[in-house]
């Protein structure tokens, strides 16, 4: 269960019963501010429209709302009133998903009312979300002291400046993976690079994992955990390729953080071929105390005539499939790693590219060979991510990061089931 935060004094409360409720309204600690609001459910299509307008309100710095808690005007005091819960979450995110533009992502606790009657108390969750403002009826709302309020043209433009810096911050963590690409002058292939950053973690927020003495099991457990994950096989439909996260087998120190890498890297991050075919094809997972994340893997095209061909006869094909399955993988370690560290926070994510102009995709996706080769030698794209988003809509956030790559080569459409979510 997410937690409640209440105000600086209790800005980390979990209730799990309808006595914690209770007990909360006895102690004072109910108060609507800028992260809580107590509302009744809605039960009309203009209460639904009023719920979109408060999830967007709350979707600016983040907040919860309680759903079976309400004040009493006259003695301005809260009461309990317990709702019936069947039907309920599904109807709230229903609300979220469809009502407010872009749509929001919201998170949903159940605590049923001790009579066991079948009613309770729904914590909606709202988390920060990357995209905010969000509109509802043409109009962007935003959240004050106690309650919700039409945002100007300005606090808007304010809040999409402070978006494309927080994008800007991330692009700059990718460019850097990129620049200290340690096969960088090696052959031929494009190289993949994902980049993520918890945008309010500690410093230390990964030390469990990565300060532990059986840090290396706890990285290899994680990998496991993704490649086991039954959503993710669903979602990519049974697709695989090679290197994956589970080629990732060798375990390295690094500055500020731990790496698993295929064995082509060193622990210094040095190239280091034995002379086979396929020496190339390389892929590393770095994890640093402050919660970063670093994917680099060197195979997203390949020579796919006899190894031994003369160089004019040979062309880089690009496997887009392989973006779509590393994306989604380190989109689920990312959930992981956020539920084992405690993370409810937003993360700033980066995919790029490069070696890419002149180059089209592998037809093995599709019978139909696509004769749409990429104009530009690199690629580029970020966004904002919550923990909502990370359980319940992965498939979103890599048609993000994705999307624009896919569409130029003509692909996008080969990967519906890894870009869409279920309902």
């Amino acid at each position: 269960m997410t937690s409640i935060y209440l105000s600086s004094d209790n800005p980390r409360w979990t209730p799990k019963t309808e006595a914690d409720l209770q007990a909360a309204i006895d102690g004072g600690l109910f108060e609507e501010n800028h992260h809580l609001d107590l509302k009744k459910a809605p039960s009309s299509k203009g209460d639904n429209r009023e719920l979109a307008r408060d999830l967007a309100s709350f979707a600016i710095d983040g907040g919860t709302l309680v759903i079976g808690v309400q004040e009493n005007k006259e003695s301005r005091t809260f009461e309990l009133a317990g709702h019936p819960l069947n039907g309920l979450p599904e109807k709230i995110e229903q609300v979220a998903r469809t009502i407010p533009d872009p749509p929001l992502t919201i998170l949903t606790d159940e605590i049923s009312a001790a009579a066991d009657d079948g009613t309770g108390y729904l914590i909606v969750h709202i988390p920060a979300s990357p995209v905010a403002p969000h509109m509802v009826d043409n109009k962007y709302f935003g959240r004050g002291d106690k309650t919700k309020y039409q945002m100007g043209d300005a606090q808007v433009v304010a809040l999409h400046a402070k978006r494309r810096s927080a994008e800007a911050d991330a692009l700059a963590l990718l460019q850097k993976q990129m620049n200290e690409d340690p096969l960088g002058d090696v052959g031929k292939q494009s190289h993949l690079f994902l980049v993520a950053q918890p945008t309010a973690g500690r410093r230390d927020m990964c030390l469990p994992i990565t300060g532990a003495q059986d840090w290396n099991l706890l990285m290899a457990k994680l990998i496991t955990r993704v490649q086991e994950s039954p959503a993710l096989r669903a979602a990519l439909a049974r697709r695989g390729f090679s290197p994956d996260l589970g080629d990732a087998h060798q375990g390295h120190r690094r500055a500020r953080g731990v790496a698993r890498s295929s064995s082509g890297l060193g622990p210094d991050r040095t190239y280091i071929p034995e002379g086979r075919w396929g020496d190339e094809d390389v892929i590393e997972l770095q994890l640093f105390e402050d919660g970063g994340l670093r994917l680099l893997m060197t195979r997203l095209s390949d020579n796919l005539s006899r190894p031994h061909a003369p160089t004019d006869d040979t062309e880089q094909v690009i496997f887009d499939s392989a973006a779509v399955v590393l994306t989604r993988q380190v989109l689920e370690l990312l959930r992981l790693i956020s539920e084992d560290v405690g993370y409810h926070g937003n993360w700033a994510v980066a995919v790029g590219a490069n070696r890419l102009r002149g180059r089209r995709r592998h037809s093995g996706q599709s019978v139909f060979p696509s004769n749409q080769r990429y104009s530009d030698d690199t690629y580029e794209e970020t966004t904002g991510v919550t923990l909502a988003e990370l359980r319940e809509t992965q498939g979103a956030v890599t048609r993000r990061l994705l999307g624009p790559l896919l569409r130029s080569l003509d692909s996008q459409e080969l990967f519906t089931e890894a870009l869409t979510d279920k309902e």
